[in-house]
C-alpha cells in the first residue's frame, strides 16, 4: 500500500470537491455484500463500505483485481483500500484498485475499531440509566415485573444492539436510543390522550423492538440471524413478552393488549406488522414508533452531512432527499 496517501474517513471523502479521479486511501468495514449476475452471465459484487462517519456503495466486477479479496473478506471484513474517487448518479462510488484485509494484530491497534463503528450520539451508560427510570414509572406491579423480566434476560444485548440494518438508528446502541426517544415522546404526549392506558403504552414502547436482540447479529456489520429471517422481530418480541408476562402472573386481558402492541407496532403488514393496531395503546405506540424512526433518519443524515451538501442522497425511508443546509437566521 502507498505510504504517501493519508487515510481518509467516509465523511472526508464525501467532502472533497471536484475530486473525480483523485487517489485516496481508507480503512473501511464491509457493511453489506451481495453477489449478482450480469446479463452476460458474469458475476459482480455490490457492496457498502463504511466507518463511523458514513458509508457509500460501489460495484466490483469479476475481472477486477480486488473482486476475490473483497468477496473472501465478506460482510464485517475490515479492509485497507486504495482507489480513485468516482461518482454514480451524483453519489460517491469510488473505483477500488487495491484492497488488503487487516490482520488480527492490526485490528487491535488503539482506536481502530472505535473509528469504524458508528455509535449513538448520546452516551450509552446515560441512556441505560434513563431507561431504568421509564421502567420504574409503570405503576402496575405485574406489568412492571413483566418488563423487568424481559430486560433481565436480554439487557446486555439490548444495550449495544442496532435498531435496524440500515433504515433507522442502524448503529451500536441504536435500539436503546430509539426506545428512549420513544419513551420521552410517550411521556410528553400521554396527557393529550387520556384514553390511552399510560402503563400499557410505556410497557409496549419499552418492549416493542426487543425481538431485534435476536433478529440481528454481527459486530462490525449487522445482518439478520436465522431466527430473524424465519420469524422476525415482531414475533420474537411477542414471545419474550408472553414468556415473562405469564411468569409475572400478568392477567390475561392486560397481557393480550401488551402482546397486541408488539404485534401491531410496525403499522402495516408490508412493513412487518402481524396485525393492524386495534387498541388505543397500540395506535399510540405505532405512531410514536413511526415518528421516531423517520426523525432518526433525519438526525443521522444531518449528522453525516458535509458543509458542501445542500441535499442528502435519497432516503428510502422518507421516499425523498433531505434538505441538510441549516435555516439561515436573519436579524
Amino acid at each position: 500500500m502507498s505510504d504517501t496517501l493519508p487515510l481518509l474517513n467516509v465523511r472526508e471523502l464525501k467532502s472533497l470537491e471536484e475530486a473525480a479521479g483523485r487517489p485516496f486511501a481508507s480503512v473501511l468495514v464491509v457493511k453489506k455484500l451481495a453477489t449478482k449476475t450480469a446479463s452476460n452471465g458474469n458475476p459482480f459484487l455490490t457492496l457498502d463500505l463504511g466507518d463511523r462517519t458514513g458509508s457509500f456503495g460501489c460495484t466490483l466486477f469479476s475481472d477486477g483485481a480486488v473482486f476475490d479479496t473483497v468477496k473472501t473478506a465478506g460482510e464485517g471484513g475490515v479492509l485497507r483500500v486504495e482507489g480513485r474517487i468516482d461518482y454514480y448518479q451524483g453519489r460517491l462510488s469510488p473505483k477500488l484498485l487495491k484492497v488488503v484485509p487487516l490482520s488480527e494484530d492490526e485490528l487491535g491497534a488503539p482506536g481502530l475499531i472505535d473509528n469504524l463503528v458508528e455509535v449513538a450520539p448520546e452516551p450509552a451508560a446515560e441512556l441505560w440509566a434513563e431507561f431504568q427510570t421509564f421502567i420504574d414509572v409503570i405503576t402496575h406491579d405485574e406489568l412492571r415485573m413483566t418488563v423487568r423480566g424481559v430486560f433481565e434476560e436480554i439487557g446486555e444485548v439490548f444495550k449495544w444492539c442496532p435498531a435496524a440494518v440500515s433504515m433507522h438508528h442502524a448503529y451500536r446502541h441504536g435500539l436503546l436510543e430509539h426506545t428512549i426517544h420513544m419513551a420521552r415522546a410517550c411521556k410528553a404526549l400521554l396527557p393529550l390522550y387520556p384514553e390511552v392506558d399510560s402503563d400499557l403504552a410505556m410497557a409496549g414502547i419499552l418492549l416493542h423492538d426487543t425481538g431485534k436482540t435476536t433478529e440481528y447479529e454481527g459486530t462490525l456489520a449487522t445482518k439478520r440471524s436465522r431466527k430473524g429471517i424465519l420469524q422476525g422481530h415482531v414475533v420474537l418480541g411477542y414471545q419474550l413478552a408472553r414468556k415473562h408476562g405469564i411468569k409475572a402472573r400478568l392477567e390475561p386481558e392486560r397481557l393480550e393488549r401488551l402482546e397486541h402492541i408488539i404485534l401491531s407496532h410496525q403499522g402495516e403488514p408490508e412493513w412487518g406488522a402481524a396485525v393492524y393496531a386495534a387498541t388505543p395503546e397500540a395506535v399510540f405506540v405505532s405512531m410514536i414508533d413511526n415518528l421516531d424512526a423517520k426523525m432518526g433518519m433525519v438526525q443521522r443524515t444531518l449528522r453525516q452531512a458535509t458543509i458542501a451538501d445542500e441535499f442528502s442522497e435519497r432516503l428510502p425511508g422518507l421516499n425523498s432527499v433531505l434538505l441538510t443546509k441549516p435555516l439561515r437566521v436573519t436579524q
